[in-house]
C-alpha cells in the first residue's frame, strides 16, 4: 500500500457545518500538516482545487522546500490552461522538487464554477476536451515536438524545452464515475482513483476500468479517497464520527445538497445516493460511513471504527486491487498523527523511495529564447582564445 494524506486548501476544523472549532489554513499551519505527513511516513499528499481552495499549484509550491520525501499530487485543470503551460509547469515542479510531483487531471463537475472560470461545455464535450488535452500534454512530456488540430485543443510545433525528472513524466491520476471517464482513464492515466463507495461497487468500478485499459492494451492501477476516523476502539470511534457532525442541521443539509443537486458529476450523484441527505441512516457497509457527504462535496465517507477493523476494510480494498489509499480527517494536523500512529503497524506499507534530481547540463543563453547552442564553442575573432576583442 501507498498512504497519502490531505492538505486542505478549503478550511480544517473539529466539526463540519459550523465555525465553532474552526481553523484558519493559513501557510504555516499547511506547512504544519505536510512536515507531519513526510515526518510520519506518508507517501504523499493530494493537494485539491475548485472555487474553493488556494491556488494548487501555488500551494503545493511553496510547500514542498519545508519537506525531504513528500510527493504531491496536483491538479491540472484541462480549459483552464493549455496542454503546454500545464507541460512546462509540471516539468518545473518535477526538476526543483527532485521527482516528486504527481499529476491530478480533474476535469471538473460543477457547471456553475466551470462558468464562473469561462468554461462552457457539456459533460460530454468537457470529457473530449480533456482526451484532447492529455494526448498532448503527454507528447509533449515525452519529448516530442507537437502539431495537433483538435476540437477544443489546438497546437502548432509545441515543444517542452526542460524535461521532467521522472520518466515518460510523472505518474498521472484520475477520477470519473461516468463511461466517458473511465475511457480515459484506460487510454491515458497510470492511477484510476475512485471515491470511498461500498467495496462491491468499488469493485465492478474497476473491473469496467479495467476492461477498458486491455482492450486499448494498456494496464491501470488504483487508488481510493477516504476520510479516516479511527480510535483505539470501536465505540470511541463511532463517538467521534457523530460529533463530526454534531452542529449539522436539517437546514444545512437541505442547502448542502442542493448545491451538489446542480453537479453533473456522476461520481458527486453517486455519493449523494449513499446517505440521500438522511442523517440517519449514514452505515454503508462495514464500517464505511457516508456522513461527511452530509455537507462536504467530493469525497464523502469515512472509515470508522479501531485499527483493527480500519486496517481490515483497507485491506478488503487492496484485495480488488488498490493500491493507493488518500486519506484525510478533520482536523487533518491531529488526524495525521493519530491515523499513522495508529493504523501504520497493522498496513503493509511500501517503503518510500525517492530520486536525487540530476543538474540540467549546461546551456548558456539560449539562442533566439528557443534553441540550446550546440556543445563547445569557437574562438572570438582575432586574438588568442578567451582574449577581448576591440
Amino acid at each position: 500500500m501507498e498512504l497519502f494524506w490531505f492538505i486542505p486548501l478549503h478550511g480544517d476544523g473539529n466539526y463540519l457545518g459550523t465555525t465553532t472549532g474552526a481553523r484558519a489554513v493559513d501557510f504555516d499551519y499547511m506547512r504544519q500538516i505536510a512536515q507531519a505527513a513526510d515526518r510520519l511516513g506518508y507517501h504523499g499528499v493530494l493537494v485539491p482545487t475548485g472555487k474553493a481552495c488556494e491556488d494548487a499549484w501555488v500551494a503545493a509550491s511553496s510547500l514542498f522546500p519545508s519537506t525531504r520525501h513528500l510527493k504531491f499530487l496536483v491538479a491540472v485543470r484541462p480549459g483552464l490552461m493549455s496542454p503546454s503551460t500545464a507541460a512546462r509547469m509540471a516539468a518545473t515542479f518535477d526538476r526543483l522538487s527532485g521527482g516528486r510531483l504527481l499529476v491530478n487531471i480533474v476535469t471538473g463537475g460543477d457547471p456553475h464554477e466551470l462558468a464562473g472560470d469561462g468554461i462552457f461545455l457539456s459533460h460530454r464535450e468537457r470529457y473530449e476536451q480533456t482526451d484532447e488535452f492529455m494526448t498532448v500534454w503527454r507528447q509533449l512530456m515525452q519529448g516530442e515536438v507537437v502539431s495537433y488540430n483538435g476540437t477544443y485543443v489546438r497546437t502548432e510545433n509545441g515543444e517542452l524545452l526542460f524535461p521532467a525528472l521522472q520518466k515518460p513524466y510523472p505518474p498521472l491520476y484520475f477520477g470519473g464515475s461516468s463511461p466517458a471517464a473511465q475511457k480515459i482513464a484506460a487510454d491515458h492515466v497510470d492511477y484510476y482513483l475512485t471515491w470511498g463507495e461500498p467495496p462491491e461497487d468499488v469493485e465492478n468500478k474497476l473491473e469496467q476500468v479495467r476492461k477498458l485499459a486491455r482492450a486499448a492494451g494498456r494496464t491501470v492501477k488504483f487508488g481510493i479517497r477516504l476520510h479516516m476516523i479511527v480510535r483505539e476502539t470501536e465505540q470511541e470511534a463511532w463517538d467521534a464520527a457523530n460529533r463530526l457532525i454534531r452542529h449539522v442541521d436539517e437546514k444545512t443539509i437541505a442547502e448542502a445538497q442542493r448545491i451538489l443537486a446542480r453537479y453533473d458529476s456522476v461520481g458527486q450523484q453517486r455519493m449523494a445516493q449513499l446517505h440521500n441527505g438522511d442523517k440517519s441512516s449514514l452505515v454503508i457497509g462495514p464500517n464505511l460511513w457516508a456522513g461527511i457527504g452530509l455537507v462536504r462535496g467530493g469525497a464523502g465517507t469515512a472509515l470508522v471504527g479501531d485499527p483493527a477493523s480500519v486496517a481490515k476494510a483497507m485491506k478488503r480494498y487492496a484485495e480488488l486491487g488498490i493500491e493507493t489509499f488518500i486519506l484525510s480527517g478533520y482536523p487533518h494536523l491531529e488526524e495525521a498523527y493519530r491515523t499513522a500512529e495508529l493504523l501504520f503497524p497493522l498496513l503493509p506499507i511500501e517503503p518510500r523511495q525517492h530520486k536525487e534530481a540530476p543538474a540540467i547540463p549546461p546551456s548558456g543563453e539560449l539562442i533566439a529564447y528557443n534553441k540550446r547552442p550546440e556543445p563547445g564553442g569557437g574562438t572570438p575573432t582575432g586574438g588568442a582564445p578567451h582574449e577581448l576583442v576591440p
